[in-house]
Parts: C-alpha cells; structure tokens; sequence
C-alpha cells in the first residue's frame, strides 16, 4: 500500500512539473517546483508539530491567538529550527491562489520570514537563503507580473491537493518522491546534470562499499562527500548503515545545488544539527579540514580545472606527496583530498575517470606514492560506459583505506581489480546498472579472494603489490584482468566443402541461364561462376 502511493506520488509530481513549465526548460523550472514543494514539508511538518502540543488546549494551530502563537514559535525553533506562523502556512497561501488573488509578494515574504525565523538560531547556517534560487520576479515564469502569479497559484492549488502522508510515513515518502524528481530532472539536464546527481545504482555501489565493515554496532558515525551536489550520495549511505546517529558532512560549490542539498537532507527527517553542508569551492576553500571522517564518498567532476597553485605544496592535504595534480586535470586533487579527510579505520569510494589509471607525470608520481609509500589503494572497479548523465566516458571507482596494513597479510600486499564494464542493461540515452550488477560487485569485493573462480574469472583478480610494481604502477584494468574471448577456431576442410558445394550449385544455374536463352534466341548476359570469380 505504501509503495503504491508512492508510485502514484511520484507521478503526480512529474506530471505538475511537465504540465506548469509549459515552455520554461526543466533546468529552470526544477528549482521552482522543489523549493516549493519543500515549503509546503516545512507548513505541514510544523503545523502537525503545533496541533500536537495543542491537543490539551483542545484547539488547532490554526486557531491560536498572537500570545500563544510566541510561545510556540520558540518551542519550534528549538525543536524543528524554523517556524511559520498560522497565516503563512502553504495551505492558506494555496487557498487564496485558488481564488486567483495575487499572492507573489506575500509569498515572497513568507519564504524570507522562514529563513528569518532562525536568526541567532542553532539553525540558522541550514536556513540561510535556502530559498534565493526561487526568484519569483523572473521572467522566465512569464512576460509579468500577472502571468507569473497565475503559474504559480497553479503550482501552490496542485501540490496541496495531493496527499503526502499515509500511516505517518511522510518524511519517506516525500522525500523519496523529491529524490525521484531530482532524478527526472537530472535526465533532461544533460551534461549539467552531473553537477547534481549521481545515478542511484552507482550511489548504491558506493555507499555499500563504505559501510561493509558498519558492524551490529554501528561503526560509520560520519559520512562526508566534498563534492555532494544535492546531497543524494550522502543519503544512500543513511540507508546502508546499522546506526540511526550518522552524522553527515559536504560542500558543494553551485549556490542553487548547495540549497537542494540542505532542503534533500530536511525532506528526508534529518534534523538541522545533524548535517553540515558548506557551499564553496572544496580544492581552493575546503571547509572540513578539522575533521575525519569513517566514510567518505564522491562522484567528483570529471578532470576538472584547479588553480594547481605552487602554494599548495605546504598544503598538508597534497604535501606528503611531492607533486600536484595538473592544472586541468584535478581528479588526483580530489584524492588526496579525501584521503587526507578519512580517519584511520574508514573507507573512501571515489568514481573517477578511468585516465587516473594510466596517465603519467606528476599523476603517475601521485598514484605510485599513494600505492607503494601509502599503500592506501584496496581496490580499482571498472564500470560500464554511458551510466553518467551527460558523458559517455569510462569510468572507475577507486576504493582506499589507511589501516591496510594492519588487515590481514594477503590482503594488505595486494589489490582487487573488478571488471564490470560489460555488466549493464542497455538504454536509449544512458546505460543502467542492474540490481544483479551491483550485488555481482559487492560480493566480488567483499569476497576478494575467496571468490569462486567461475565468478572471478574475466571478471576480477586480486594483484599482489609486485605485479603492480612490475606494471610501473599503471593501474589499467586490462593489464590485471584478462577478458579476451577466444574465437572458435576455423574448420578449413568444412569451409573448401561449402565452397565445393557452391560452386555445384552455380554451375546448375549457370546451364539453366543458359538454356533459358538459348530457347529465347538470345546471349547469355553473364555467366554466375565467372562473375563471382572476378568478385
């Protein structure tokens, strides 16, 4: 039943989104149809949050007086970390847009208040113009003023009457269904696309990579992605571990991405004081160095350009290492600086461009350190081409640890290669991992050299350190895990029998052609042998 309303939720949204945006590209039009959405999980947590304390006065939210309404204000700030007050709640502000009153400017200031409210607040950094991407003056919901208002009562009357709540479930279900809409919009973004989402297959690889050593008791307490986007890479690893306490740490340089994140993080029920997402540059303006972390992961943007600035040879980040990742080419750079976030017991799963494997110079430099000296590298996983929105690249998942040395003897003097670029389902614009394609991985990695030989065959191999040394430390998986399929050896004597054979049954055509004519008076245009042999 739940899933089910969900399903049914899910459309419903996609279907508010195609039918309103008319002409607006989906691209713009995402930020208008989440953060509203996102508005109206803030009224409806908050006003079901003040009926309940309410209950003994047997009144409603909605009936309170001024004097009350304070008291209550400072219970939710210091419970939800925001408030709204009665007249402001999205069911209000919907009704009068069903009237067709103008309500842009009052709107306007209801969503500058909600970020207002947590001023001087423990909340305040989480709120902190959470909504400056919804511009409701823009040109692009129409030519003016009245067109735009029109638009957007028909967005505010649509999302209020749907229902978002079944047997309490609401955080879940919302907030799946916002992730679906992150998703949908993601696959009409294009290149842009991967600035923001990370396909759920490959997020589910990740975040099953970093919690296999989570434990019964819950040992991955924190998660950080440096690169986090909207946020979604960070909540599938939620959903992997055995704790309920994850704490959960990011950055994201693109402001709009960066406020999607925070709202992705509310919409799934974590509360304000349990994430830490800074918007900034990560490489040039990291915001987290004071702190380790027990999982880390990241879908980075794929050789990107950095400063590669001399002054970051002093940076401790890059220092130990000798050289930096080149000025284009900053995918190394996003290493290091995750290696350098990981605590000494935690796991990193980074997806990178398979040229990290291979390159040379200062890159070649960095990944013979970080192997022979570090010995922080436990696994390469080759993934199919065309799974990433907007690129049809090659890509890898690098997965490190620092204590490998103190794991068991075959496993700290080797690494595991994964070849799983040929394990996909096939689609029109993007390929797809299926759900055996990943289990196929994760017991590949979790297994290692335990794995039955028919599974590892042409499809992992477990490299001692020697072998990859002998290999100059070129990490390319081709070199470590042989899928060649032989060809079938070609039976000569059955092909001279076939051509034996064909050449009998030319030369019954040939006399029927020329029989043909000869009963008709005429030449033989041609004869089949003759024309095939000049063939």
């Amino acid at each position: 039943m739940v899933r089910q309303h969900q399903e049914e939720l899910k459309k419903q949204l996609w279907n508010i989104a195609n039918t309103l945006r008319g002409n607006m590209s989906a691209d713009d039009f995402r930020d208008y149809i989440l953060g509203l959405i996102f508005y109206k999980y803030l009224s409806d947590k908050l006003n079901r949050y003040c009926d309940k304390l309410l209950v003994e006065d047997g009144i409603m939210f909605t009936q309170a007086d001024d004097e009350l309404i304070n008291e209550l204000r400072d219970e939710c700030i210091e419970n939800l970390g925001y408030f709204i007050a009665p007249k402001q709640l999205f069911a209000s502000l919907a009704k009068r847009g069903e009237k067709s009153d103008f309500i842009l400017d009052e709107l306007s200031r209801v969503l500058n208040d909600i970020e207002q409210s947590t001023t001087a607040a423990d909340s305040a950094d989480d709120f902190n113009g959470l909504f400056e991407e919804l511009d409701l003056n823009s040109s692009k919901l129409g030519k003016n003023p009245d067109v735009r208002n029109k638009l957007i009562c028909q967005v505010l009357v649509h999302l209020e009457n749907i229902d978002f709540q079944i047997d309490n479930s609401e955080i879940d279900l919302l907030g799946d269904a916002y992730e679906y809409l992150i998703g949908q919009f993601a696959s009409g973004a294009g290149k842009k696309a991967g600035e923001f989402y990370t396909p759920q297959q490959v997020s589910k690889i990740l975040a099953k990579l970093v919690t296999l050593d989570d434990g019964a008791n819950g040992n991955v307490k924190s998660v950080y992605d440096p690169t986090c986007g909207s946020g979604s890479l960070l909540l599938r690893v939620a959903k992997e571990v055995s704790g309920t306490n994850l704490e959960f740490y990011g950055q994201e340089q693109n402001p709009s991405t960066f406020n999607l994140a925070r709202m992705n993080m509310l919409m799934h029920g974590v509360r304000y004081d349990k994430f830490d997402i800074k918007n900034d540059d990560t490489l040039e303006h990291p915001m987290h160095l004071d702190k380790r972390f027990d999982a880390v992961v990241a879908n980075p943007p794929f050789s990107a350009n950095w400063s590669a600035s001399d002054l970051y040879l002093n940076d401790d980040r890059f220092s130990d290492y000798g050289k930096l990742a080149p000025k284009g080419k900053a995918d190394f750079a996003f290493v290091l600086h995750m290696v350098h976030q990981l605590n000494d017991t935690g796991t990193l799963a980074v997806v990178v461009p398979h040229g990290i494997l291979f390159r040379g110079a200062a890159e070649g430099h960095i990944r013979t350190h970080l192997i022979d000296k570090k010995n922080y590298l436990d696994a390469v996983i080759g993934l199919p081409a065309g799974i990433f929105f907007g690129t049809g690249i090659p890509t890898c998942i690098l997965v490190f640890k620092k204590n490998r040395d103190s794991l068991e003897p075959k496993r700290a003097k080797s690494v595991l290669f994964i070849d799983a670029s040929n394990h996909f389902e096939k689609g029109k614009a993007q390929n797809h991992l299926r759900d055996s394609d990943v289990d196929r991985i994760i017991e590949a990695y979790s297994k290692r050299e335990q794995l039955e030989p028919e599974k590892a065959d042409k499809y992992s191999h477990v490299a001692e350190l020697s072998e990859i040394a002998e290999n100059d430390y070129n990490l390319n998986i081709p070199r470590y895990v042989d899928t060649f399929e032989e060809e079938e050896a070609v039976d000569l004597d059955a092909v001279a029998s076939d051509l034996s054979n064909l050449e009998t049954k030319m030369s019954t055509v040939d006399a029927g052609i020329a029989e043909f004519c000869k009963q008709l008076n005429i030449k033989a245009p041609f004869v089949l042998g003759e024309e095939l042999g000049k063939e």
